[in-house]
């Protein structure tokens, strides 16, 4: 549990926790509980949320997740927003990670790659500097995604988070010359990791 919480770029919830890593919420909360008496993790209230207790956060001791919660939060707003006035969340979050992934790309240098390979491979190294750690596969087709930088706006909101994730592939494919046709996203696929198909699955 501890190498979980040290992947993730903010601090999570038991919820999120409970959702990458597969196991049961009470098993969870008894590691993380375990890990803040050895000193090994912290925990502090999130911001209230409307009515209730605010939900616990917790990060691990040492992490650098807690210098950028603003953006974390910031994020979560415009998610939550995102969801609430928008009449299709999902299309245009994959939208605006299109555009998003062009403009990560263009800012590497982006050209057509010399083969569909070499362009999936140039976008898995992209979700790299992003902060995705991906895992890819041999041809870079299938590629596990075992760190969110917005976890926590992804758990709440996957629509629109998953959304401009997914977006930002498809924008880079662009970028590099491939057919971003067929790119899926599959949020919290496994244990640990979310999954990202760069070309079309067969049925």
């Amino acid at each position: 549990m501890l190498e979980t919480l040290r992947a993730q770029a903010e601090p999570t919830t038991l919820a999120a926790l409970v959702a990458i890593s597969g196991l049961h919420a009470n098993t969870v909360r008894e590691h993380l509980d375990a890990l803040v008496r050895q000193g090994l993790a912290h925990r502090h209230p999130a911001a209230p949320a409307g009515r209730g207790r605010p939900a616990w956060l917790y990060e691990a001791a040492g992490s650098d997740a807690a210098a950028a919660p603003e953006y974390a939060g910031l994020a979560a707003a415009l998610a939550a927003a995102i969801h609430r006035t928008s009449a299709s969340p999902s299309e245009d979050a994959v939208a605006a990670g299109r555009e998003w992934g062009h403009e990560l790309a263009r800012e590497r240098g982006a050209g057509p790659a010399p083969s569909a390979v070499a362009a999936r491979r140039e976008v898995v190294s992209l979700l790299d500097e992003v902060g995705f750690a991906p895992q890819a596969d041999a041809r870079s087709s299938v590629v596990r995604l075992t760190r969110c930088p917005l976890l926590e706006a992804a758990h709440q909101y996957p629509d629109v988070v998953c959304g401009v994730h997914l977006g930002l592939a498809q924008g880079a494919l662009e970028e590099y010359g491939a057919d971003p046709d067929g790119t899926e996203l599959l949020p919290f696929a496994e244990p640990g990791a979310c999954r990202l198909h760069l070309m079309r699955r067969t049925r």
